[in-house]
């Protein structure tokens, strides 16, 4: 007894093919216009597209069929590559149909030739075509698989590039008048306000690491850029009307070390402030032990300040010091008593020969004035650097030395 499946298979006489190969080109024109029919009627997105795709494709369908049927002729020296198929259209047409919509094309392609080719050939010649269309139709779509992978690693490769200028032109607030169309083009609609955290970078992998980062940014906000500056990660948020929240959370996704959030902004024009603010802070940030993560650009006022970053200076003077003098002595002499005596309301009240609720009072009235509370420790601190670098600044201005 004879085992089938060692025994040779059954190959049709070169004269059959041969007739198969005449009788599909014959009627080639007839697969055409079924297979133009069928993009209409089994092919939902076929009809959204414009005159002039829906026109090319049709071309792509012709040229799909006389290429199967030159495969059948000659498998060795014909292609199943998807783009050869693809070549006779323009390439604006290869980006304008998703890969889950070529293989719809080519499984309707498929269809038309196993079903209407049927009609084409003898019985005897049905079962080579069946296997014939399978065999071909798999190593096409593979190729399309393949052509659109290569298509998304380039796209991935060319928007990380654009993406890490428009981040590198963030951070050093350069004067790019592109940068909202370069990042418009990377899906950044510019719905709300944007703000710039900073954080370390990891030691190795930090392709992975960034790529890990911008996929959790996403899930967060639709708005979002991510790069990496020297050995610090850099996250641009946005389309949020308070984005401070999602930095927050993103926070927990960064690589271990400080994580200092900027200020936001009204957009990603003037990103370049919250970055400024976001670096500053990642160089003041040791001095603060105890800062949390993340921790504010603005909580970090004084470490800024004495680290020689003058848009802090400026904030102490601007924000907190000219505010509070110009509400009035009472609270200015109230802040600086109350700092003097260990933060104590009784020993501030007797100082002062006002009651303790006097004290009290105006620290709320302070609070109320500037945003921060002289009776939190940290805060404290802050309102009392204000008020030592804003005399400082009176002075100097009085001429005397600063």
């Amino acid at each position: 007894m004879v085992d089938s499946r060692s025994a040779a298979p059954s190959v049709p006489a070169e004269a059959a093919l041969t007739d198969l190969v005449d009788r599909l080109r014959s009627g080639s024109s007839t697969l055409a216009t079924a297979a133009a029919r069928g993009m209409e009627s089994e092919l939902s997105w076929f009809g959204d597209l414009p005159a002039e795709d829906r026109s090319w494709l049709g071309l792509v369908a012709q040229e799909s069929i006389a290429r199967f049927i030159a495969w059948l002729e000659d498998p060795e020296h014909s292609s199943t590559n998807a783009g050869e198929i693809f070549r006779v259209a323009p390439p604006e047409l290869a980006r304008s149909i998703s890969l889950q919509q070529t293989v719809g094309l080519i499984r309707l392609l498929v269809q038309v030739v196993e079903q209407h080719g049927m009609a084409l050939v003898t019985p005897e010649m049905r079962p080579l075509l069946r296997e014939s269309t399978l065999t071909y139709s798999r190593e096409v779509a593979f190729s399309a698989a393949e052509v659109y992978a290569r298509a998304a690693e380039s796209r991935g490769a060319w928007d990380a590039r654009l993406e890490a200028l428009a981040v590198d032109a963030i951070v050093r607030g350069a004067p790019d008048e592109t940068l909202k169309s370069r990042v418009a083009t990377l899906g950044w609609t510019g719905e709300g306000r944007t703000l710039v955290m900073v954080g370390s970078a990891p030691g190795r992998q930090a392709e992975q690491f960034t790529a890990g980062l911008r996929s959790h940014a996403r899930k967060l906000t639709h708005d979002s850029l991510v790069g990496i500056q020297g050995d610090k990660v850099v996250a641009v948020l946005g389309a949020d009307p308070r984005p401070e929240p999602v930095a927050i959370a993103l926070a927990q996704q960064f690589a271990p070390g400080p994580v200092v959030v900027g200020p936001s902004v009204k957009e990603i024009s003037e990103a370049g402030r919250s970055a400024r603010a976001a670096m500053a802070g990642m160089l003041a940030v040791a001095a603060w032990a105890k800062a949390p993560r993340p921790v504010l650009a603005e909580d970090l006022l004084p470490e800024r300040m004495l680290n020689g970053d003058y848009l802090a200076r400026h904030s102490l003077i601007q924000d907190i010091y000219r505010p509070l003098v110009a509400a009035g002595t009472p609270l200015v002499a109230t802040l600086d008593e109350y700092i003097s005596q260990g933060r104590s309301l009784e020993g501030a009240a007797r100082e002062l020969f006002v009651h303790p609720n006097t004290v009290r009072y105006r620290l709320r009235r302070i609070s109320q004035v500037v945003g921060w509370d002289p009776t939190d420790a940290r805060e404290g601190y802050v309102l009392q650097t204000a008020l030592a670098v804003g005399r400082l600044a009176d002075t100097a201005g009085n001429g005397a030395p600063a």
